[in-house]
């Protein structure tokens, strides 16, 4: 069987150093922390200026190990929880002074800086790279979101320079990269494949936390894939997240580039009211917390 193949900056099973990681979570627009030694006093495990990445289940390079460097992702990855839950980066410091509270009789201290980097942009994935999602990629790759394009035919993927929003994956089974996706994705379906199309949009409507599935088509495969779907097990509620024929419909024509210009119209107002809805939400906490 054919594995995936990413057009990606570094596979993250290949990442080694804290730069290495931050490149390819800022690319990937997956959440980290940057944990730095921001001031050291006395012997210490690292220098100043010394840095590590967290992830949700992993970390790349090291400030020095032992208890301190425990505590620290401990802190991170709480952090993280957080900056995700409210949508927004945070700064936090600690001191800690190596004694043997920490398990660590360095005698110095040290004042770590950690910073949650949680990515605002939408993660789009779009499956399928016919003709019409040719013409759909350059128009998205213009919106503050991130492009994940997969589709499984080796002849279709892309030969020029792609956005730097944007990657490529190239999978026999591109259903399996579903499971994949960021929590809250948005899912684009527009294959050559019909049977493809359903197991997509089955695989995506299943797991509750992607709000949106689009998939192009006419209303008679609509109507043909609900009924489907719910002998399947999509729950009636989730059909209301999918959005078959996609698009804004009041755009005409079916020219693949009037078609991917509808799909952009429906995509940037989700994003202006995702947008409103999030500024509101916060607002509303800034008064609760006040």
């Amino acid at each position: 069987m054919h594995k995936p193949e990413y057009l990606l900056p570094t596979p993250n099973w290949q990442i080694q150093r804290w730069y290495e990681a931050v490149n390819h979570f800022e690319s990937a627009a997956e959440p980290y922390a940057l944990i730095t030694v921001l001031t050291t006093a006395g012997s210490t495990p690292r220098d100043q200026g010394t840095k590590m990445v967290v992830t949700p289940d992993r970390q790349y390079d090291t400030i020095g190990g032992g208890h301190l460097e425990f505590k620290a992702i401990e802190l991170a990855r709480k952090a993280l929880v957080d900056a995700t839950q409210q949508r927004r980066n945070q700064q936090t410091l600690h001191s800690f002074p190596l004694a043997s509270t920490l398990g660590q009789c360095c005698g110095g201290a040290v004042k770590l800086l950690i910073e949650t980097h949680v990515s605002h942009q939408q993660v789009i994935a779009l499956f399928g790279a016919g003709h019409v999602a040719q013409a759909l990629v350059p128009i998205l790759a213009q919106l503050p979101v991130q492009i994940r394009w997969i589709d499984n035919r080796e002849a279709l993927t892309p030969k020029q320079m792609l956005p730097s929003n944007t990657t490529f994956t190239l999978d026999d089974t591109p259903a399996g990269e579903i499971a994949l996706l960021p929590t809250d994705s948005w899912v684009i379906i527009m294959t050559h494949d019909h049977q493809l199309d359903f197991e997509l949009a089955e695989k995506a409507l299943k797991r509750q936390d992607l709000p949106y599935v689009g998939m192009i088509g006419s209303d008679t495969k609509a109507r043909r894939f609900q009924q489907r779907l719910l002998a399947k097990g999509v729950a009636q509620s989730r059909l209301d997240d999918f959005i078959t024929p996609i698009g804004e419909l009041s755009v005409p024509g079916k020219l693949p580039i009037e078609v991917a210009v509808s799909v952009s119209a429906q995509i940037i107002q989700r994003l202006h009211k995702r947008d409103t809805l999030s500024q509101a939400h916060h607002a509303q906490q800034e008064t609760y917390d006040a």
